[in-house]
C-alpha cells in the first residue's frame, strides 16, 4: 500500500468523524429545545457513512492492489421518531392539558456515541501518525 493511500484514507476517516461529532454535539445542545424554526421539538440528527466513491480507474487501481478505500458522509439523517412528552403546564410551549413536547435524545445514547467517534477519531489520528514515520524511516534508508 502506498503511503499517501494510507493518509489519504485516514484524512477521509477523520473528516466523517468530525461531522459525526459535530451532529452529536448539535444534539447534545439541542436536548432542551422545544421550538425550532421548522416547528416542534429538535428532532436528533445521526450520520450515515459508506466507503468512499471513486472512479472506475480509481477503483480498478485499488482493487488490483488490494488497497482499501477511504470513507464518507453520505448524509445526515433526522430521527421520525415521535417527541418525548413531558409534564410541565408552567413551560411556554405547554399544550391544553399542561403537556411539553420535549426532543426524544437520550443523554446515554449520545455520551457513548460521543466516546466511539473519539476513539475512533484518535485511532485514524495514530495512523496517520505512523504512516508519516513509516515515510520518514523510509528515507533514512538511503543515509
Amino acid at each position: 500500500m502506498d503511503v499517501f493511500q494510507s493518509l489519504k484514507i485516514g484524512a477521509s476517516a477523520l473528516k466523517a468523524q468530525q461531522t459525526r461529532l459535530n451532529t452529536i454535539s448539535s444534539n447534545l445542545a439541542n436536548i432542551e429545545t422545544t421550538r425550532t424554526p421548522e416547528g416542534g421539538p429538535y428532532q436528533r440528527r445521526t450520520v450515515q457513512f459508506q466507503s468512499a466513491d471513486l472512479s472506475f480507474a480509481d477503483r480498478l487501481e485499488q482493487s488490483m492492489r488490494g488497497v482499501a478505500q477511504g470513507v464518507e458522509v453520505t448524509r445526515i439523517v433526522t430521527d421520525p421518531s415521535p417527541p418525548r412528552l413531558v409534564f410541565n403546564p408552567a413551560h411556554p410551549d405547554a399544550d391544553a392539558e399542561g403537556y411539553v413536547a420535549m426532543p426524544d435524545i437520550n443523554l446515554m445514547e449520545e455520551m457513548t456515541d460521543m466516546m466511539t467517534a473519539t476513539r475512533a477519531y484518535e485511532a485514524n489520528i495514530t495512523t496517520i501518525k505512523t504512516a508519516k514515520r513509516m515515510a520518514l524511516k523510509a528515507l533514512e534508508i538511503g543515509r
